[in-house]
This record gives C-alpha cells, structure tokens and sequence, in this order.
C-alpha cells in the first residue's frame, strides 16, 4: 500500500515542477519583450539622445547671428555669393533698427524668360536669393538648381501683365517666387530657409 501511495504521488511532484519551469521561461520572455519594447520606444522619443525628430533637427541649416556675418571684400566669398551688404563699412548702431540675423546672398547666373500668362508680352528677370541661415542653404540651392529654375519659370508664366506693371504686383511676384523655391528644397532637402528673392533684372517686352 505504501509503494503505491509513493507512487502515485511523484508524477504529481513532476507535473508540479514542470508547470514551474514553465511559468519561468514565460515570465523571461515578458520581461525581455518589455525591456525591448521600451529601449526602442525611448529611443524614438529621444530619450536615449538618438533618433526622431531631436537628430533631424540638429542636421538643419542653423541662423546666423549679424555679428558673424561677412563683409563686401572680405575674403570666403565666391561668385555670386556675399554674406551680406556692407553699407559702406558702417554698421548699424544699436537700437537703430536692422536685422538680427546676417543675410547670406546668392545671385543665379543665368536669367529667366517666360511669356505673361494670356498676353503677347514676356518677362526677363534676374534673380538674386537671400537666407539668414548658414551656407548649407546655399548649397542645397546650388545642387537642385535645375529644380528650381523649372518652378521659377512655372511661376512666370502665371504672371499676369498687371502685375508686372505695378511695384505691389512685383512685390507679390517675389513672395511667389520664394515661395516655388522654398518649396523645391522643402521636397528636395526637406528645409526651405530662402527669405526673399531680389530682382536684379526686369524687362517686360
């Protein structure tokens, strides 16, 4: 009776343990998946210093202050490009107006002609482009030229010969024009930073 009491009794013991060693490796594995869940969530959130949204903004082109901005005739400037107006060597007292941030120009070689949208007359324009932010703007501008000529273009030839004939219809021809450009780097590079596009020519035939 003894002997089969005992032995009945260890396949329970055995159930037992291995219901254990199971409950074990279950736990582990929750444990991990969490631990693992919750290293790559922080890391998108940024948590861990890498990742989203934080790295993408440090790659952005970054302002320049007006104290760093470069002078006519100072030397780092190539063709077409100056870091800024030199009013004759005179800075701008404090407190007197001007801007904070430097402007940085660049100056597109060729012209741009298109016909006037529903009119017999054309545009020929030059274009100069200004940022406030550093050189990598600039850059970006240079690479994807041929892009931005095309919207430049696509933007004249919706010009209408009211506009061209009056200072507001020019005025509201440039905050298109920057707006076509910005949006070409936007798509291209995914930062715009052009401020205002200047005429550097304009006829009208």
């Amino acid at each position: 009776m003894s002997d089969e009491t005992t032995e009945g009794t260890k396949p329970k013991k055995k159930k037992g343990g291995l219901m254990k060693m199971l409950l074990l490796i279950v736990g582990l594995l929750v444990l991990v998946g969490g631990g693992v869940g919750g290293g790559l969530y922080a890391a998108q959130a940024g948590w861990l210093g890498g990742g989203g949204d934080h790295a993408a903004k440090v790659d952005e082109p970054g302002l320049v202050p007006k104290s760093e901005q470069k002078r006519a005739g100072e030397e780092g400037g190539g063709h077409g490009e100056e870091g800024g107006e030199s009013h004759e060597g005179t800075p701008t007292p404090e407190g007197q107006g001007g801007e904070q941030y430097a402007s940085n120009y660049y100056t597109l070689e060729k012209e741009f002609t298109s016909n006037l949208q529903n009119s017999v007359h054309f545009i020929q324009v030059g274009l100069a482009v200004a940022t406030h932010y550093d050189d990598r703007v600039i850059q970006n501008l240079r690479t994807h030229e041929i892009a931005v000529r095309s919207a430049v273009l696509m933007t004249l030839s919706e010009t209408t010969e009211e506009q061209v004939f009056t200072v507001e219809g020019k005025r509201q021809l440039q905050k298109r024009l920057v707006d076509a450009i910005n949006g070409v780097l936007k798509q291209k590079e995914g930062f715009g930073g052009i401020g205002n596009v200047y005429f550097t020519n304009f006829i009208v035939q």
